[in-house]
């Protein structure tokens, strides 16, 4: 069984993000969802409303494509992580130039770790590139519409997080 280990925050889940995660169906038959804790990144969610968006958001996508979708909530190492869920491939998405000099950096240490986890690349489709997570919680924050770039229950959730 291949399994792939598709990491981030998803402080909230994108369409951009749901876009490498239907394509990253096609290459392994699990997909475990590694969800970030990161303290330091301060989410507007919390780890228990980002894991529940995930696996409301893929539960369709899981029963269409035939692949295991899973959330798993991490906060160790990567690659410590890829090991956990005995995952061979880690899944990363790329929107710019600037997002690959990160990559191509945790790569490299990544290798160094552990050379039999291979990381693989995907490309934000073009509509899809402009859109971060970031970004959406900005233009929820500051009442803007945010139906573009993420699915309709989240937009709902972030209009909880930012009342009118």
């Amino acid at each position: 069984m291949r399994i792939g280990l598709y990491p981030g925050t998803f402080d909230p889940l994108t369409k951009g993000h749901i876009d490498i995660i239907t394509r990253a169906t096609q290459l392994v038959d699990r997909l475990v969802i590694g969800v970030a804790i990161n303290r330091d990144k301060g989410p507007l969610f919390t780890l228990e409303e980002r894991v529940a968006m995930i696996e409301a958001e893929v539960q369709t996508l899981s029963v269409h494509t035939g692949v295991e979708i899973i959330a798993h909530p991490f906060e160790n190492l990567l690659i410590d992580c890829a090991r956990d869920v005995g995952a061979q491939i880690i899944i990363r998405g790329l929107r710019a130039v600037t997002d690959f000099e990160y990559e191509f950096q945790m790569v490299g240490m990544n290798r160094a770790m552990d050379a039999s986890i291979e990381t693989v690349f995907l490309m934000a489709e073009a509509r899809h590139q402009a859109i971060a997570s970031k970004l959406v919680k900005e233009i929820a924050r500051l009442g803007g519409d945010v139906s573009n770039f993420v699915s309709p229950a989240i937009t709902e959730a972030l209009g909880a997080k930012y009342p009118r």
